[in-house]
This record gives structure tokens, sequence and C-alpha cells, in this order.
């Protein structure tokens, strides 16, 4: 989206008029923890490490197809062109596997950290990031508790790669996410967070000998939409286990709303001047006649 310098100030404008009356400022949706968003529970036992749901997030979201088991060493990160990857651990019950993206928190720290809201928190559960909002500060990055935001380095008008549940592609339609519909084993369970938690007690309960008695993302940084269970505890399987409980952005609300100048004036100066460079990025030189 093409950013016209007369609408550039007008945002400008708009948001001197703000700090003028002293209207609070929001830098992020305020997305409460709501037993009613959806997200995706994670059965650790139920895995068998096919990494079927690394080829169907490729396929759906226009990414490259990852690589052969066999060219795969050591554990593996999320990256500019990976949402998932799935590692193999050693545990105490021998190997388990883990699936990794994001996990869509119930307050995200990155949609706190973004001053432009182009990482946002959307009403169902995902967390998603709007290309045309983004400024390229990549606070999302170093804010993110779970390090999964992931910037293009290398591209003339770079993105940030992060899972979005597929929100806009097939959740909005109706559908499963990619990874979800097409699990072989059921290790990925779709529905609303309330659901996803009576079902992970529930296994809990009927098989305690398989199950570490714990949720991970019931409560970890105030809560994810993505929720896992595991035959051990979730160190064993590459989880952060050093979370902390409360939300992020609880941390720095105080902070931002007393220093509105810099997180108003700054953000709108900020994103014409990328919107203005990306236009010139993408517009040919003309041939000299």
């Amino acid at each position: 989206m093409d950013l016209h310098r007369r609408d550039f100030f007008r945002i400008l404008g708009a948001t001197g008029l703000t700090l003028a009356v002293g209207k609070e400022l929001k830098a992020a949706p305020g997305a409460k923890a709501s037993l009613e968003f959806r997200g995706v529970l994670y059965d650790a036992a139920r895995c068998k490490g096919c990494r079927g749901c690394e080829y169907d997030c490729a396929d759906a979201n226009g990414l490259p197809e990852p690589l052969p088991t066999k060219d795969i060493k050591g554990l593996r990160t999320t990256d500019d062109k990976h949402r998932t990857v799935v590692n193999e651990y050693k545990t105490s019950k021998g190997i388990v596997y883990c699936k990794m993206q994001c996990m869509h928190c119930n307050e995200p720290a990155c949609a706190s950290a973004c001053l432009t809201q182009a990482m946002t928190k959307s009403k169902d559960g995902p967390v998603i990031w709007r290309e045309d909002k983004c400024m390229g500060c990549r606070y999302c990055m170093v804010s993110c508790p779970f390090n999964i935001p992931k910037f293009e380095y290398h591209s003339a008008n770079p993105k940030i790669e992060k899972c979005t549940m597929c929100f806009e592609t097939r959740v909005k339609k109706g559908e499963l996410p990619a990874c979800v519909e097409n699990c072989p084993n059921e290790a990925l369970m779709f529905g609303t967070r309330r659901e996803l938690i009576q079902e992970a007690r529930r296994r809990i309960f009927e098989k305690p000998d398989l199950y570490y008695n714990q949720i991970y993302g019931e409560n970890e940084a105030g809560g994810t939409c993505w929720l896992y269970i595991s035959p051990v505890p979730f160190k064993e399987i590459g989880l952060n286990t050093s979370v902390q409980s409360a939300s992020y952005p609880a941390l720095t609300k105080g902070f931002l709303y007393s220093v509105p100048s810099v997180f108003v004036l700054a953000p709108a100066l900020l994103l014409g001047i990328q919107q203005a460079t990306k236009k010139d990025n993408s517009t040919k030189p003309q041939d000299n006649e």
C-alpha cells in the first residue's frame, strides 16, 4: 500500500491532536485474556516427528520446502523461511518430539511493543502481522519472550515472518489451520481455548502415567492460545520454562503512557518515511532518452 504525502501529514496531524488533548495512548489493542480465543493444543505424546506440519505450513504460506530430515543437524528454531519446526529430544522417557511456532499470547508482548499496531491480536485469538502498517522497527522481535518473529534481512521490502495460525487464509473461511488439518497422528487439535484446556485436563486425568501434570501455555506469559501437554517436563523438550506467569505488556503500560510524545509522533513519522522509501525501491528507473 502506497502512503501519499497528503495522507501522511493527515496521520501526523491527527496524532499531534491526540497528544495536545492528552488522550490516553494505547500502544496495543486491549486484548484481554479470553476463554473464547481460538487456539491449538499440541500433544507431544502423540507426535511421531513426521514433520508433515512443516511441509503443510510451507505449502499453505508460500514458503520454501523444509529440508529433508537427513539434512537437519541439531535443534532448530523458526526463521524467515520456516514458521514452524519439529525437533527431536532425548528425554527421561526416551525420544520425544516438540513442535515450535508462535504461541499467540493472550496479551502479546510483540503487539504491545509495536508502535504502529502492525503486529496485533485478533479478536479470535491468532496474533497477526499487517504489512501495510509495519515500519520495520523490529521491536516485536526483541520483545517476544519466545523468540518467534523473524525479519527478512535480505529482502528489498522485508516482512516479519511468524505463524499466524492460518488466520487470514483458512480460519476466517471456517477451515482448520493447515498443520492441524493434516496431522496423521492427531497430535494437534483446534478449538476455543476453554475447550482445549478441558481436553488437556481430561487426557492428563485419564492417563496420569503418560502425561506430565501441567499444561504449558495455560498461565505462561499471561496465557497463550497455543497449548502443550507432554509425557515429560517441558524443559526436556525445549520449551522456555523461565517465562513469567503475568503478561509482559502489564510490566510496561505505566511507562508507555508517561512518554506519549515518543509513542505518538515518532511512529507516524517513521512509518511515513518507511512507506516512501518502499515506494521508491519498487519504482524502476526509466531509461534516459
